[in-house]
């Protein structure tokens, strides 16, 4: 039981990291904030941090009931988001912003409004997106499955991974500096593949679920 904890704890850690990808969120908001002082840049970082851990941490705890109320199965999402997961690995290890993620026409939109880009783009859906939600739902389903023990990990590792976001865009001026486009290449590469990883390993599981007998169970 403790070797199961263990191993959900880490997959809730990586995938937690690796989709709310605070490397990549530190430098869209270096790009976004680079005409404002000292303070108005910490403040973004304060507010985008805020409130992306409202909404992550409201799916993940009320994202089974949300499911509930549109008649989606857990399965369902697991395997859709296996397939969104995937994509968006895709475009990581191609090196590519992922669209999930913000659009070209958002960048210009939050560069024209500098007042709102601490809730979107940055808290959604650079930081909070699509990915970032649905792994959060899918996990929490899998952990009330488990031990009372597993509960807070799912919490944690969305709490844990925006803080990390948070403490990066604070010091983003002294990470830019440390990092070049090769360096940031590499890495979001490494991650992607990681992140298509544990998307097949989603699908796999989704699909064992709701088909058993291609599982070889019983119906």
């Amino acid at each position: 039981m403790a070797a199961d904890l263990l191993s959900f704890a880490l997959l809730s850690v990586s995938s937690m990291f690796i989709v709310v990808n605070p490397l990549a969120a530190t430098l869209i908001y270096v790009s976004l904030t680079e005409s404002m002082d000292r303070a108005g840049k910490l403040q973004v970082a304060r507010d985008s941090a805020r409130y992306a851990l409202i909404i992550l941490l409201l799916f993940t705890f009320a994202g089974g009931w949300i499911l509930q109320l549109f008649g989606v199965s857990i399965e369902a999402l697991r395997i859709a988001g296996g397939l969104l997961l995937f994509g968006i690995g895709m475009e990581m290890v191609y090196a590519r912003t992922s669209r999930t993620k913000m659009t070209a026409t958002e960048k210009y939109a939050a560069g024209a409004d500098a007042d709102d880009i601490a809730v979107v783009p940055l808290a959604v859906p650079l930081i909070t997106g699509p990915g970032a939600i649905t792994t959060a739902i899918v996990l929490m389903n899998e952990a009330a499955g488990m031990t009372v023990a597993a509960l807070p990990i799912v919490p944690l590792s969305a709490a844990g991974s925006i803080a990390i976001t948070y403490y990066m865009m604070r010091n983003a001026d002294h990470i830019t500096q440390r990092i070049g486009q090769r360096e940031y290449r590499a890495i979001t590469r490494l991650m992607g593949m990681l992140l298509i990883a544990i998307a097949v390993q989603f699908v796999i599981i989704g699909i064992r679920t709701a088909f058993p007998l291609l599982d070889g169970g019983m119906p």
